[in-house]
């Protein structure tokens, strides 16, 4: 089967190389021509584990193919995958202009019957726009089908989360656009993949408030770890505690600077504006977007009081810059507003992420200092920050690092050590919602 993905960002990349290695013959299109080059030339623009190999190897079997010529690869294909971005406008409402762009050339490149699948993240009744936009433009001249498709896709481990997902949803009013979605993911219904089979709207709600809980979920933790540091308890116990009741789960409670990333704040706000149009404001999800940007807020207050009430004079360093390990990703990221409060106090930053410095010169303080490692992010500093959990932080030789250090001081904003430890090796720690005393293990 010949298949289209328009969009070759993060979405639209794994998306075309997972069916690719499916079996299926994929043209991934694109307007950015210096993008559709890098691709061409083995090069991947967006860092994501695993995703420079399937590339390579689809490539090299002619499943795979990148172009900026959108009407060859619409006419040539049965099924088209919109995979542009929905940015946020300045209200929180999703920006459909790609989307409604991609629609009108779909409509213009028309042959024959195809199959249009929205694989972005779109608001409630884009799926009817998407078939407006193509009917109005193409007057109706060849007959097509509009699926909602999803993506659930975690950035770091995108691979496996598409060739291994807990299930895959099908929005769709036509019989035949899901007989071949299901021939699409045929691989996956062979594993015993659940499949969700709704109408459109459905499908594209099914994302939204998938996301809403996800975040709600981590908010809430959130709050139960600053709960905890008034109280004396430790949240880890209690996470563990909550988790495991099935009904709860262990997944996303795990406390830290707030969550960040292209989904979860986006889509928060998208969902409380969609529910503001329906008349049915959605109070939850209004209070975890606000609690969250408090909770970044708070982390900066930890780190001021952690060296005494102020950082002014003071060289800080800082582990980890992406809103999560395994990605560059620095959108809505908790060191953008962490760092940039802890510069305007005048601290002098030192910092070291693995991946996502490059992206973060765009977007942090001119005086930010990059380092080499994460024993250079501590050279001299009188305050060591854990910002980001990649495992590399997670192992480090204590005695260098504190033997770097101008002061033993480390505020872990993710918990990735034990306060036991940390005060046997001679550390000040700080660390979120676990008392600093004695603490049980069980």
């Amino acid at each position: 089967m010949h298949i289209a993905v328009v969009g070759s960002g993060y979405v639209g990349l794994v998306t075309g190389a997972c069916l690719a290695d499916f079996g299926m013959d994929v043209t991934c299109v694109d307007n950015d021509t210096r993008k559709i080059t890098m691709l061409k030339n083995g090069q991947i623009p967006i860092y994501e584990p695993g995703l420079d190999t399937i590339v390579a190897k689809n490539e090299r079997a002619g499943r795979l193919h990148f172009t900026t010529d959108l009407r060859e690869a619409v006419e040539n294909a049965l099924a088209i995958f919109i995979a542009v971005g929905t940015p946020p406008k300045e209200d929180g409402s999703a920006d459909l202009s790609y989307v409604v762009q991609v629609a009108e050339a779909i409509a213009d490149s028309m042959n024959g019957y195809k199959v249009v699948v929205t694989k972005s993240t779109v608001p409630i009744g884009t799926g009817q726009l998407v078939e407006k936009v193509i009917r109005e433009r193409s007057g109706g001249k060849y007959p097509f089908s509009v699926v909602s498709n999803p993506e659930f896709l975690r950035e770091g481990s995108a691979i496996e989360d598409f060739m291994r997902p807990d299930r895959v949803v099908i929005g769709a009013r036509d019989p035949q656009a899901v007989a071949i979605m299901k021939d699409i993911y045929r691989p996956l219904y062979l594993i015993e993949t659940p499949f969700v089979i709704t109408n459109v709207e459905s499908s594209e709600l099914i994302k939204y408030a998938s996301n809403a809980f996800l975040a709600t979920k981590i908010t809430f933790i959130n709050e139960v770890a600053e709960l905890c540091e008034k109280l004396g308890a430790d949240v880890h116990h209690v996470a563990k505690g909550m988790g495991l009741d099935r009904r709860i789960g262990p997944k996303f409670l795990h406390p830290g600077p707030g969550y960040g990333g292209s989904c979860f704040p986006k889509d928060t706000k998208a969902i409380t504006d969609i529910a503001r149009q329906a008349g049915r404001p959605f109070d939850i999800v209004d209070t975890v977007v606000s609690v969250n940007e408090r909770i970044k807020l708070r982390m900066v207050d930890k780190i001021r009081a952690a060296c005494g009430g102020s950082v002014k004079g003071l060289t800080v360093g800082v582990l980890g810059l992406a809103f999560k390990p395994e990605t560059d990703d620095m959108r809505e990221a908790a060191a953008l507003p962490i760092l940039h409060a802890l510069a305007a106090d005048g601290a002098a930053v030192r910092v070291f992420d693995p991946a996502a410095m490059d992206n973060a010169r765009e977007l942090l303080p001119a005086s930010i200092h990059y380092c080499a490692d994460a024993y250079d992010a501590a050279s001299g500093v009188d305050c060591l920050v854990i910002l980001t959990e990649w495992n590399q932080f997670r192992s480090l030789d204590l005695d260098r690092l504190k033997a770097a250090l101008r002061r033993p001081l480390v505020v872990d904003l993710r918990n990735v050590y034990e306060p036991e430890r940390m005060h046997e090796a001679g550390f000040e720690y700080e660390c979120v919602g676990r008392a600093a005393g004695e603490l049980l293990h069980g």
